[in-house]
């Protein structure tokens, strides 16, 4: 079975247990970039009229993603990891799920929040990739061990 992680990391902290996520489940590593990267302000949830904010107050807004090759047909396995906004993934993650096939993966879900869990997440995410099995995972917060994640790979029975 072939894995993947693909990741949005605002901050580095998504980034950080994507690679450890990535090396644990030997799967294969993928960064999902905004084509115009988030500065600080831009990421001040505290702004309602911060870019952030704004994307996430509308729930059609698409932010840009780099493009890159990314052949979904060798995975069986995605594992989606992203930050918590607003109870629910970033919008650039319906943007990555739109612009790729999906068809007959399994993608599970993974997520760091300052204090959220996964809300309505899998309901949001599900129209973006609709012939694809999505799967709440876990809050990966902090600093999981390889122990960790290895006991939570097991748990999942994929």
């Amino acid at each position: 079975m072939k894995k993947l992680v693909a990741y949005f990391s605002a901050s580095g902290t998504t980034k950080k247990v994507a690679q450890r996520l990535s090396k644990v489940a030997d799967a294969d590593l993928f960064e999902i970039l905004p084509k115009v990267p988030y500065t600080n302000a831009d990421l001040n949830w505290m702004d309602k009229k911060s870019r952030s904010s704004l994307e996430m107050a509308d729930k059609s807004s698409r932010p840009e993603i780099l493009h890159k090759d990314l052949d979904t047909s060798k995975y069986d396995v995605i594992f989606l990891g992203f930050p918590i906004w607003w109870y629910v993934a970033p919008t650039i993650i319906n943007t990555f799920l739109e612009s790729y096939d999906f068809s007959g993966k399994t993608i599970v879900l993974f997520a760091t929040s300052g204090g959220s869990g996964f809300g309505q997440t899998v309901k949001f995410l599900k129209s973006s990739a609709p012939k694809a099995t999505i799967k709440e995972g876990k809050l990966l917060n902090g600093n999981p061990s390889e122990s960790a994640l290895k006991a939570w790979l097991e748990g999942l029975k994929i």
